[in-house]
C-alpha cells in the first residue's frame, strides 16, 4: 500500500497528468498482488467507462461550447443584467443570477468560468469593479454550475453509487439556489462598504420584458433539459443529446452565428475535454478495484468509527477531509476514488445516498476555487491576466457563505431530500 502511494503522490509532484499518476498507481499494487492480477488492470480500464449514462457528459460539455460560442450565454447574461442590474452591486448580482441560468445547461463550473470571464467580467471591470473582485463572484458563481442540474459530477457519483441520477439533479437544485441567494446577500449587504458601484439606469419593467423576450430561446434549454428528465421522458443521456440539438438549432437558424469552423473547433475542444475527463474515470477504475480488494473503504469507515460513532461528529470529519483533499487533487478523480469508501462509510451512519452524494460533491466543487490547483481559478486568471493570489484574497469571504452552506445541508438533509421526495426519487 505504502508503494502506491509513493508512486502516486510521487507522480503528482513531478507534474504528470492525473490520470496517468493513478493507473501507474492502480497497475503498481496489481503487481504487488501477483502477476495473476494483472489481467484486471485492461479489465477495469475498459470496464470502468462502459457505463450509457457517462455519455451524458461529453454531450453536456459539447452544449456549453456551442452556447458559449454562439450567444446564447450573453443573452442571458443580458437577461440577468435586466432583473437585477439596478442594484448596487448590480453586475455582480447579474453575475449570479446568471450562473443559476447557465447551470440549468452545462453543469460544469469551468465552462462558466470560461464564458463569464469572457464576458462579465471584462464588463464589470469597465463599470469600475476591481478585476479581482469580478474574477471572485465569477468563480464563487461558477461552482453553481455542477450544483444545480444538470452536472457531471452528478452523473459519475450516480454511476459509481448505483444512485438514480435524476434523484440527484432534483437534490441539487435548493442547494444550488441557496448558495447563489447567500452570495448575493453578502453582495448587497456589503456593497456599500466595498464601493460597488450603482448603473445609472433604474428598474425598467420594459427592459425585463424586451430581455425576457430576446432570451425566451435560450431559456426553454433548461426548462427542455430538466423537465425531460425529472418527469421521466428522457434519460440524461438523451436529454444531453436532445440539448446540444437544440443549442445547435438556435446556433444555425435563429441566432445564425454557428459555422462549420466553429463547429469542427467545438467538436476537438469537446473531444479533449472529454478525453481527460474519460481517462482519469478508466485509471481511476483500477486504483478503485485494487483500493478494494485490499479493503481499504471498510479500513477508512472503520477508522472513521474508531475516532467517533456520532453521526454528527463523522459527517465533519468526512467534510474537513473532502474540503482538504479538495484543494490538492482533481476533483474528478477524488470523486471516483473517494465514493465506494464514503458511500459505505455514510450507510454506516444513517444517511440517505442522495443526500450523502450532494454533501460530497459539493465539498469538492468548493475546491474548485480554492488554491493550488482550483480549476476555476486557473482558467480566470488565464483569461483576465489577473494573479491567483488575487482573485484568491477576495473570495474568501464567498468561501467561508459556501462552507457554511456545505455545513447546513450536511445536518439539515430535508434542504437537499425535499425535492427528490416531492418527484418520488427519494
Amino acid at each position: 500500500m505504502i508503494l502506491v502511494l509513493v508512486f502516486f503522490f510521487g507522480l503528482l509532484l513531478i507534474g504528470a497528468p492525473i490520470g496517468y499518476g493513478l493507473g501507474i498507481a492502480g497497475l503498481i499494487g496489481l503487481v504487488q498482488q501477483g502477476e495473476s492480477y494483472l489481467p484486471m488492470g485492461p479489465d477495469n480500464f475498459f470496464s470502468g467507462l462502459n457505463n450509457f449514462t457517462f455519455m451524458a457528459m461529453p454531450f453536456f460539455i459539447l452544449a456549453g461550447e456551442i452556447m458559449n460560442q454562439t450567444g446564447i450565454t450573453q443573452k442571458l447574461a443580458d437577461f440577468a443584467n435586466a432583473l437585477v442590474g439596478h442594484l448596487r452591486g448590480g453586475l455582480a448580482h447579474s453575475n449570479m443570477v446568471a450562473s443559476v441560468m447557465f447551470a440549468g445547461m452545462t453543469g460544469a463550473a469551468v465552462s462558466d468560468s470560461a464564458a463569464f470571464g469572457n464576458t462579465l467580467v471584462p464588463a464589470m471591470v469597465k463599470q469600475g469593479y476591481s478585476r479581482p473582485f469580478a474574477c471572485a463572484v465569477t468563480a464563487a458563481g461558477s461552482i453553481i454550475g455542477p450544483t444545480i442540474p444538470p452536472s457531471n459530477l452528478m452523473v459519475i457519483y450516480g454511476s459509481l453509487a448505483g444512485v438514480s441520477v435524476a434523484g440527484m439533479f432534483a437534490a441539487g437544485i435548493l442547494p444550488g439556489l441557496l448558495i447563489c441567494a447567500v452570495c448575493m446577500a453578502f453582495i448587497a449587504a456589503f456593497g456599500k462598504r466595498l464601493n460597488l458601484p450603482i448603473s445609472a439606469r433604474g428598474f425598467s419593467l420594459r427592459l425585463i420584458m424586451r430581455s425576457f423576450w430576446d432570451s425566451t430561446i435560450a431559456l426553454l434549454m433548461p426548462v427542455i433539459i430538466l423537465g425531460f428528465i425529472l418527469g421521466g421522458i428522457t434519460t440524461p443521456t438523451e436529454a444531453a443529446a436532445i440539448a446540444v440539438f437544440y443549442a445547435a438549432f438556435i446556433g444555425i437558424f435563429v441566432y445564425k452565428t454557428l459555422t462549420f469552423r466553429m463547429a469542427v473547433q467545438m467538436l476537438i475542444r469537446t473531444a479533449r475535454i472529454t478525453g481527460v475527463v474519460f481517462l482519469i474515470i478508466s485509471s481511476a477504475s483500477i486504483l478503485s478495484w485494487w483500493m478494494t480488494e485490499q479493503r481499504i473503504p471498510q479500513m477508512v469507515a472503520d477508522l472513521f468509527l474508531s475516532l467517533s460513532r456520532d453521526p454528527a461528529v463523522v459527517k465533519a470529519l468526512i467534510l474537513v477531509m473532502l474540503l482538504l483533499i479538495g484543494m490538492f487533487m482533481d476533483i474528478n478523480a477524488a470523486l471516483i476514488i473517494l465514493t465506494p469508501m464514503l458511500t459505505s462509510l455514510t450507510a454506516l451512519i444513517g444517511m440517505n445516498p442522495v443526500h450523502a452524494g450532494i454533501m460530497i460533491i459539493l465539498s469538492l466543487n468548493i475546491s474548485l476555487m480554492t488554491p493550488p490547483v482550483g480549476a476555476c481559478l486557473f482558467v480566470l486568471s488565464s483569461i483576465t491576466g489577473e494573479k491567483i493570489e488575487r482573485i484568491s484574497v477576495s473570495l474568501i469571504p464567498f468561501i467561508v457563505l459556501e462552507v457554511l452552506v456545505l455545513i447546513a445541508i450536511t445536518y439539515f438533509d430535508e434542504m437537499t431530500l425535499f425535492v427528490p421526495r416531492l418527484l418520488g426519487f427519494a
